[in-house]
């Protein structure tokens, strides 16, 4: 699972969002662009911290991941931040893993893993519980060390430059530990200021993920009283206040009702028919099959399979592969005792 800090530290606010987003969630969703790269890693010295509003601080607060305000490619956007517009389609790879192993004492987590996410492609992470899928995406989000192997973002190396490999992210951990306190405007206020956007972009930003999000009524709510899918989905809208080229996603659609899905689902796909990626975790197979363009199935902690869907799956479903890949079913002999009933 993506890693996050104790119950009062939000998971590592790596965010991102499209600009001028407007309901329905369709159209919302067209306006969605990535942000132009950034510029190179600031000196440690420049880094600044924000506090959460009317929030106590918590006592470790992520490192301030900078970014360059940007906005999506529409004429009432670019008018907020001038000289700002969408960016095209770009090729190259979005995310690159070579030999990337973790160990958590005597076991391994991942074992040498090798990916290439390429730019503007819906890339899924599919393996049984314990296969090591939350442990490669929170090394992915600079959540935990690889022990080897090297991980690039955009082609920023980011062991070396992790500011700026984090600065091209957004994240929404698997663990949703984040600052209950706040309410949800104060809790995206807090997302977008950390990643320096200006408080009027914030504020605009805001109002545009929360029509997307279907959140409007909520915002004015103290996050604790969110239910999982609301809370899935705020932190959604955070992990997209700062536009990424990158979106990292453990489990994004689970604990969400099908028409918040289908709401996230078109806002992510006209990021990603934007130019922005996405890598995602889930154990639904039927949305992986219909929305990804790639797929890689993880099982014990390496890649046993990996390509398009249709190679993937080959002449079965996503699912039957899956299983096929995974051992099988399990042996349910022995249980026989289950089929009487004590009174």
């Amino acid at each position: 699972m993506v890693e996050s800090a104790p119950v009062a530290e939000p998971a590592a606010p790596v965010e991102s969002a499209p600009e001028r987003v407007s309901a329905p969630a369709s159209e919302a969703a067209a306006s969605i662009a990535p942000a132009p790269t950034p510029a190179p890693d600031l000196d440690p010295g420049t880094r600044r911290g924000v506090p959460p509003v009317a929030a106590p601080q918590p006592s470790s607060v992520p490192p301030v991941v900078e970014s360059t305000p940007a906005v999506a490619g529409t004429a009432a956007a670019a008018s907020v931040i001038p000289g700002t517009a969408a960016l095209p389609v770009t090729g190259g790879d979005a995310l690159v893993l070579r030999g990337v192993t973790k160990r958590f004492g005597s076991t391994h987590a991942v074992d040498g893993i090798d990916l290439t996410v390429p730019a503007g492609t819906f890339y899924g992470l599919v393996g049984p519980n314990g296969a090591g899928k939350t442990t490669t995406l929170s090394m992915i989000a600079g959540l935990l060390e690889p022990d080897r192997g090297t991980i690039h973002i955009g082609g920023v190396d980011a062991a070396a430059k992790p500011l700026a490999a984090k600065r091209l992210m957004g994240v929404l951990p698997d663990r949703l530990r984040t600052f209950d306190r706040l309410t949800g405007r104060q809790l995206l206020y807090y997302y977008g200021v950390l990643r320096k956007l200006p408080p009027a972009v914030v504020e605009s930003r805001t109002a545009d993920l929360a029509r997307a999000f279907d959140l409007e009524d909520a915002l004015g709510r103290s996050v604790s009283d969110y239910s999982a899918g609301m809370l899935k989905k705020v932190m959604l809208a955070g992990a997209l206040i700062h536009s990424p080229r990158l979106l990292v996603l453990d489990e994004p659609f689970e604990a969400v009702d099908p028409v918040s899905s289908s709401i996230i689902l078109d806002i992510l796909s006209a990021y990603v028919a934007h130019g922005g990626t996405v890598i995602l975790s889930s154990h639904g197979m039927d949305l992986v099959e219909r929305v990804c363009t790639r797929v890689a199935v993880i099982v014990a902690g390496q890649v046993l399979a990996e390509g398009t869907v249709a190679e993937v799956r080959g002449e079965l479903t996503l699912e039957q592969r899956f299983v096929e890949l995974a051992g099988g079913l399990s042996d349910v002999e022995g249980l026989e005792w289950l089929h009487t009933f004590s009174d």
